[in-house]
């Protein structure tokens, strides 16, 4: 069993404890960024003169050495290790002897976990940010091409008024911009550098942890090592962040699996994203859709696990803090492979144009425009209320829209009707007269897609690594 605290025990650890303290199974996820610390703190020592050049050369390349043979596969990370830093370390000084013995100097693996948890998650928010930016750019796509597609705007999942599917889509873009803005703020808030905190009170040795920093692209070294090893507030806002975008993605699937089903036909999903029945020919159901909303709680379970953990632990690191690993990257990957999935059935979705403007008129979505009809025309709207009333229930009693109806039908509920009322309850007319910044008429839609246009090709100063 290779451990690398055995010095002050005469007793082997029972193999249960051994395998229920061991954290290879998951931690081995870090051998990356693990390496790459190494070799950044080993560079630092040189630098101090707490190693040799020529120590540093060698444990460099003895490094190097054990990431290209995990990568090729000719080294295998296996369970006989406690965690990812024994591994490491093992096989070093199994390769180049005792240079490799000094590779530990003046860290401990509680600032040394902190370290490569950092690099991963930072690593794992740029993922996330990215596979969110390709969802907005078909977004953008949907919403340039849609925005003369009208359909049904809902409350209640009732239809409302009239909106178009740029729109819509628009209102989706907003949620997926403001995750962004939250993985931005929790990249800038997390990077900093625990390495050179030592176990929990620093060391001895003359670290210049800044550089060490500088070396791993952190903006500073972090300034409290007690805080240091045992912070995992960044873990909990990556969650909150993660959970918030799945919760976005399912409230998004849900109107998917919805425009999906026989009654709404507003979307055809492609092939590649749907499957059929075993024993009912004429299904063809919107599984990624399900999966997505499926696994939403799946994330919202990491979050209450790490929240778990943390609330009870004093100061400085316990062991409990290795229970931050497994549902949170498993709370990672899910979340990229919802993203990934949910972004490649949208590119590929057809919508139906006729359909939902069809059940945009059938829908009775232009009644509050009927309304302002006879309010420009000097009709109290509390009066005009009860008049659209009257026609909405005379449309239903005859299974018409109001578009179906006829001058004279209006001018049996009202005399105020004339043939303009037509073309004031349109769908074109209904929404193009909302003009105003962040409504669906066509001029305002052209400016917000104009905004967001600049807005995907802006830099983001923070996705440096």
């Amino acid at each position: 069993m290779a451990q690398l605290w055995g010095g002050r025990f005469t007793k082997e650890t029972d193999q249960l404890v051994y395998n229920f303290n061991a954290s290879i199974s998951f931690d081995k996820k870090f051998y990356e960024q693990d390496i790459r610390g190494s070799i950044a703190h080993v560079t630092m020592l040189a630098k101090q003169g707490i190693l040799t050049e020529d120590e540093k050369k060698i444990i460099i390349a003895g490094l190097e050495g054990i990431k290209a043979d995990v990568e090729n596969g000719t080294l295998e990370i296996t369970e006989k290790y406690e965690d990812i830093h024994s591994f490491v370390e093992a096989n070093l000084i199994d390769r180049i002897g005792d240079p490799g013995k000094k590779l530990h100097t003046g860290r401990s693996r509680n600032d040394q976990v902190a370290l490569d948890m950092k690099l991963y998650t930072r690593d794992e928010v740029t993922a996330i940010n990215e596979l969110v930016k390709e969802l907005l750019e078909v977004l953008l796509h949907i919403m340039r091409e849609n925005t003369e597609t009208f359909m049904p705007g809902f409350t209640h999942l009732q239809k409302a008024q009239p909106i178009t599917l740029a729109h819509h889509m628009g209102a989706y873009f907003e949620m997926f911009k403001r995750d962004r803005s939250r993985l931005a703020d929790i990249y800038q808030r997390m990077n900093t550098c625990p390495l050179g905190s030592g176990a929990l009170a620093g060391t001895t040795y003359p670290l210049d942890r800044e550089y060490t920093a500088q070396l791993l692209n952190f903006d500073s070294a972090t300034l409290n090592s007690m805080d240091s090893v045992s912070d995992r507030d960044y873990l909990i806002e990556l969650m909150s962040a993660c959970s918030t975008i799945m919760m976005h993605l399912s409230r998004f699937s849900e109107e998917v699996i919805i425009w999906n089903s026989n009654e709404y036909q507003f979307v055809d999903i492609d092939d590649a994203y749907s499957t059929g029945s075993s024993i009912m020919p004429q299904k063809k159901n919107p599984d990624i859709a399900e999966l997505v909303r499926g696994k939403t709680g799946r994330v919202y379970g990491a979050l209450t696990s790490i929240l778990t953990t943390m609330k009870g632990i004093p100061l400085a690191y316990n062991k409990d803090m290795q229970e931050d690993k497994e549902m949170v990257f498993d709370a990672m990957d899910t979340t990229k492979g919802c993203l990934a999935l949910f972004t490649g059935m949208l590119k590929t979705m057809k919508f139906n144009r006729e359909r939902m403007e069809a059940s945009a008129k059938n829908g009775f979505t232009n009644a509050t425009d009927a309304a302002d009809y006879l309010v420009n025309h000097g009709v109290p709207f509390r009066d005009a209320h009860g008049i659209v009333g009257q026609l909405v229930l005379h449309c239903i009693e005859k299974n018409i829209a109001l578009d179906d109806m006829s001058l004279e039908e209006y001018q049996k509920i009202s005399p105020v009707f004339a043939e303009d009322i037509y073309e004031a309850i349109s769908m074109k007319t209904c929404v193009e007269a909302r003009k105003t910044l962040g409504a669906p008429g066509k001029e305002a839609m052209d400016k917000v897609i104009a905004i967001n246009e600049a807005y995907l090709r802006e830099e983001k100063k923070w996705n440096r690594n």
